[in-house]
């Protein structure tokens, strides 16, 4: 087991990110994680976080606050330090790879705060990331910092990994020379800012207006309301949080009008004095600007801004945006590779449904491609491309009505300003893709004024933008079917050559694997000579995704047991896939059961190199295919992403229209690493 000791040097570090930051880093590289706070105090939040996103195979503190002060005035360090370590040594059986929250004492005796932090790092036998905070310092002071923090734990007698400056003033350099990695995460707006929903519990206010989404909305700074409109207006901009007595409804109508207009976002508007809107202003507001949010405090103006001005974001499991936000942030800043063969995290041979995500997006992130996302003016849709762009995986084009578009985002409290928004209808593009789309389609009678209608629909406009190298990709399917989002694939971007077929797979995530299953999606009874194709095309997906390609060809009976026109057919597609991939290993015919299940198949295929270890499994019809990958996710709590079409000249991938946002970010992942081959 690998364990890594996060510890701050001093208050206000703001080690959370770095925290977050690493237990990504270990999710991604190792299949059982586990997370150990030797000291915990009321209410944990970061390890109520990690907890919740990682689900860690070893969660567990060691003594309450109240528990360690009892035990060190009674008994002293060197029983406080015993108890921890008995606590933390379970749990070394129970993971590969474990984290370890540095302890912070309630009182200001630093030094031996970290002398008893370095202590532990040491019987914990784990190396040391020593984060120090750099808000509000000139660069001299941080690398002094810096300087000061290894020094001391390594005096100590910790192994320092790494220093890690943590809310470094945007724009600054630190010249530090340690003979360890010495990193520099600048300060982040959105991660310094609380959320209103902190607003609306410090200051005890009610919600008059928005809804969960509004509460999420980043409060960038504070403008007050016992100014004239024009002078007001001067200072509405966007993140702006708005205070004002509540019988001030005209500063609360002009707030509401300038989110409804697009001339500033502020985050909300907090009336003051216990006083509430008119009923005739709430149904004004609520039809400019519903995702508004806006709330009512009992106390004056200048309590709640007394109250407000200490106010810090922070990071929770109830608020998904702010952690992409954190992880891409940590990500931009930290070479996680380097740490990670620092730390000497291997990646397993065992990939279970977290690494594969995780594997994922780093792949995606790393030759960054542009994919184009036709439905623009869905809700899920926008929370997926919130998530991709702060997490800089993807550079992304939104198609809809930007008026739509742009209500919808502020109403849901994105930052969507990475992404191109395109209308179909208005774009200069249409017009040459409505001739280029007659042209091909000239064989089915197809006339300018027609094509002109038809790639005005955001499918048909996507692909001719794929078509024409605008984009690398495109994902669809939240809100048409698939014949909607897979049929301008088929007339416009065509098969790869040598390709006789577009098939799709599914990407199985069970607990403790991932399983590719082909074809679930597209071809209803595919004979002999497409079922080849298929397996073939199925088993290069997997592989492309890190996956070693064991193909069993599934059917009613395993080997030679079974006779009948079903399992011919199988029969024969085995030996063609045998023949055009010879290296590729494969089994069929082979029943489910006998393909994954080892006792099985030790007595249905003993000796069988697939049978009991398959990991892409072809099903013989799409009604069996169909059904099974549905039934396995139902039943067995299983994410199914996909399905992901393979054979195209370029990538297009359909969702479910029941896809969850995460289901989005990870199908639009995948394009982007199917566009990367392309591309190359």
């Amino acid at each position: 087991m690998r364990s890594i000791y996060v510890a701050g040097l001093g208050r206000g570090d703001g080690r959370q990110i770095v925290e977050l930051g690493l237990m990504e880093l270990l999710a991604r590289r190792v299949g059982r994680t586990g997370v150990f706070r030797p000291i915990t105090r009321g209410d944990d939040r970061v390890l109520e976080l990690l907890n919740v996103r990682y689900r860690p195979s070893a969660s567990a503190t060691g003594v309450t606050a109240e528990e360690a002060a009892e035990v060190y005035a009674r008994h002293g360090t060197e029983e406080l330090i015993a108890r921890l370590v008995t606590r933390f040594h379970p749990l070394e059986g129970e993971c590969d790879a474990l984290l370890v929250l540095g302890s912070s004492f309630a009182t200001d005796d630093l030094p031996r705060e970290l002398a008893f932090n370095a202590r532990l790092a040491a019987e914990f036998g784990a190396p040391v990331i020593v984060v120090v905070g750099a808000h509000g310092e000139g660069a001299a002071e941080v690398a002094m910092e810096m300087r000061t923090a290894y020094q001391v734990f390594s005096d100590l007698g910790s192994t320092v990994l790494a220093v890690v400056a943590n809310r470094v003033p945007r724009g600054m350099t630190v010249d530090v020379d340690l003979p360890v990695p010495c990193y520099l995460i600048p300060e982040h707006p959105s991660l310094s800012a609380p959320t209103v929903g902190q607003v609306l519990r410090a200051v005890d206010a009610k919600q008059v207006q928005g809804d969960e989404d509004a509460l999420r909305r980043d409060v960038l700074g504070f403008v007050f309301g016992g100014a004239t409109l024009p002078v007001f207006l001067e200072h509405l901009v966007d993140g702006a949080l708005v205070i004002t007595p509540g019988d001030r409804a005209d500063l609360l109508l002009v707030s509401v009008a300038a989110e409804a207009s697009g001339t500033a976002r502020p985050s909300g508007v907090v009336l003051t004095l216990g006083e509430e809107p008119s009923e005739a202003v709430k149904d004004l507001t609520a039809r400019l600007a519903p995702g508004v949010p806006v709330l009512s405090a009992a106390a004056d103006s200048f309590t709640v801004a007394t109250t407000l001005a200490g106010l810090e974001g922070r990071l929770t499991a109830d608020n998904p945006r702010k952690i992409e936000t954190a992880i891409g942030h940590f990500e931009s800043h930290v070479d996680t590779g380097d740490l990670a063969d620092r730390i000497e995290l291997a990646r397993s041979d065992r990939l279970t449904p977290m690494m594969f995500e995780h594997t994922l997006l780093e792949r995606a992130r790393a030759d960054r491609r542009h994919i184009v996302l036709p439905e623009g003016e869905e809700d899920r849709i926008l929370r997926a491309a919130d998530v991709l762009l702060r997490r800089g995986i993807v550079d992304l084009t939104l198609l809809g009505r930007p008026e739509v578009i742009r209500r919808r985002i502020g109403d849901l409290g994105l930052d969507l300003s990475g992404a191109a928004v395109v209308d179909p209808l208005t774009s200069p593009l249409r017009d040459s893709f409505a001739q280029e789309y007659a042209e091909l389609r000239a064989h089915k009678g197809m006339t300018l004024e027609r094509a002109r209608e038809v790639v005005a629909d955001v499918n048909f406009f996507g692909t001719m933008m794929l078509r024409a190298g605008a984009v690398h990709g495109m994902v669809s399917g939240a809100a048409h079917t698939t014949a909607a989002t897979i049929l301008p694939a088929f007339q416009i971007i065509r098969t790869v050559p040598g390709t006789s077929i577009v098939s799709s797979v599914f990407f199985m995530c069970l607990a403790d694997r991932v399983l590719v299953y082909g074809d679930c999606a597209v071809n209803p009874d595919p004979d002999a000579e497409r079922l080849a194709d298929i397996a073939v095309s199925s088993a290069r997906t997997a592989q492309r995704f890190g996956i070693e390609p064991r193909v069993a060809m599934l059917s009613y009976s395993t080997g030679r047991s079974g006779t009948g026109a079903d399992v011919d057919k199988v029969r024969e597609a085995t030996a063609l896939v045998m023949e055009r991939a010879p290296d590729l290993l494969v089994e069929g015919p082979i029943q489910y059961d006998a393909a994954v299940d080892a006792r099985v198949a030790a007595a249905k295929l003993p000796g069988s190199p697939v049978a009991g270890r398959a990991t892409v499994l072809i099903f013989p019809d799409l009604n069996t295919g169909n059904n099974t990958y549905k039934a396995v996710q139902r039943s067995a709590g299983a994410v199914a992403v996909g399905p992901v079409l393979q054979g195209l000249r370029r990538p297009v991938n359909d969702l479910s229209r029941g896809a969850l946002v995460t289901d989005i970010v990870s199908t639009v992942a995948i394009t982007a690493v199917q566009a990367q081959e392309v591309a190359g």
